[in-house]
């Protein structure tokens, strides 16, 4: 793949360009190319299908567990293999919607969608790429004329989807551009289904381990588990930060108890951080607020910093390694055995602000059956780290992969 950039400041290029392709790129309006779609089928039995920002095409009963099409559903558009389709609608992934191509051979999707077919003489999976690509957001968002209507769809008309303009390779440099980008998005979904396959497998392992059905000493030297209130442990942290440290923490499923600056690009914490929590290295911060991954929240251990700030609605403990090693519980606390005995104490549910009703003296009271024998806390930390450290690398290696794509779809694109 060679480095290519304008040659005389009036033809583009794209900064990276396969080897052998050195035609100019062409500019046009996407309804140059286009045809709109607008059949329908009220006979048809083909699958009913919506648009996902960053997945595609999905069937409609695993968004909403069932179809909710209803009456409107006589109005569907009968979609057919090769055909796109531009889902208006904003959402998080994807600020200007998002436009895929139809890989299945025929599906029903909501009439609200602008669909359309590309002309032969173009590569519809390389159009598809490009009306997808971040650099699209910047035309969408001047055709954006007054941000979004109640229903949460867009206000860009399908004649205004039309208008935007692509710059086309040839139709064997598109070929070529779509095949290597689709190449690494299979090497990303195999990445994917590995890294979910790893995460059942560590949640079950943790689960197995602390409830017990796996033990991982032999049995002559086993002993028997006992239950410990979380004090008999744990101390409570509520020492002030006054001005020791200027890092605002939060808790990230992934990382930790990280720097909100890294986590959300700018600081969500009060300017004045004398009144937060001072957390030291190695000692816990209980955020209460629920997630997919953490229904009862989450409890992380602090590692990548010397200190740091954290919110006062956390309750910040430290652990007696001479009682139970913290190592111990730093894994303990990523598994689900703990959680039955906060739901004991959740009475309310979640309030309004989305913190789980956890109170303090009822959190520090809670019960937890865990192994008294050091040498059994020990093995029992060293495993669960392996296992951590398959899933983290697997991830990591996801992470590049997206990145590695997003870097090519900025650079083999104008």
């Amino acid at each position: 793949m060679a480095n290519v950039s304008s040659s005389n400041g009036l033809e583009k290029y794209p900064k990276l360009r396969f080897p052998g392709f050195e035609e100019p790129y062409r500019a046009l309006c996407l309804g140059n190319i286009a045809t709109s779609v607008n059949r329908t089928d009220p006979e048809s039995m083909a699958n009913i299908m919506m648009l996902s920002a960053g997945k595609g095409f999905i069937m409609q009963s695993d968004k909403y567990s069932r179809d909710n099409a209803g009456q409107s559903l006589k109005k569907y558009i009968l979609l057919k293999k090769g055909e796109l389709a531009y889902n208006h609608g904003a959402s998080k992934a994807k600020q200007y919607g998002c436009c895929y191509e139809l890989l299945e051979d025929e599906a029903r999707i909501p009439y609200v969608y602008h669909c359309f077919k590309i002309d032969e003489k173009e590569f519809t999976p390389y159009v598809a790429l490009e009306l997808n690509n971040p650099k699209m957001d910047k035309q969408l968002k001047r055709l954006v004329s007054s941000s979004a209507r109640m229903d949460g769809l867009l206000n860009i008309s399908f004649d205004d989807y039309m208008s935007v303009r692509l710059t086309l390779p040839s139709y064997f440099e598109q070929m070529k551009i779509a095949d290597f980008l689709n190449t690494i998005d299979r090497r990303i979904e195999l990445q994917r289904a590995l890294v979910e396959s790893l995460k059942k497998y560590k949640r079950g392992t943790f689960d197995a381990v602390f409830s017990q059905k796996i033990r991982l000493i032999p049995k002559p030297q086993q002993r028997e588990w006992r239950s410990y209130k979380l004090s008999d442990f744990a101390s409570r942290i509520t020492r002030k930060n006054g001005v020791q440290s200027d890092i605002p923490l939060t808790i990230s499923a992934q990382y930790g108890l990280i720097d909100q600056r890294d986590f959300f690009s700018k600081t969500v914490a009060s300017a004045d951080m004398s009144n937060y929590y001072l957390l030291h290295k190695g000692e816990y911060a209980y955020n209460r607020s629920t997630s997919s991954d953490y229904p009862f929240g989450s409890v992380k251990r602090l590692e990548l910093y010397p200190m740091g700030a954290v919110s006062t609605l956390y309750l910040c403990f430290t652990v007696n390694n001479d009682i139970i090693l913290s190592d111990l519980i730093k894994w303990y606390f990523e598994s689900s055995k703990w959680h039955r005995t906060v739901q004991e104490i959740c009475a309310e549910g979640a309030r309004n602000h989305g913190l789980l009703n956890v109170p303090t003296n009822g959190f520090f009271n809670t019960i937890h059956m865990l192994p008294s024998d050091p040498v059994e806390q020990m093995a029992i930390a060293r495993y669960l780290e392996l296992i951590q450290y398959k899933y983290d690398v697997a991830l990591q290696e996801l992470d590049m992969l997206m990145f590695l794509k997003n870097g090519f779809l900025q650079q083999l694109f104008i």
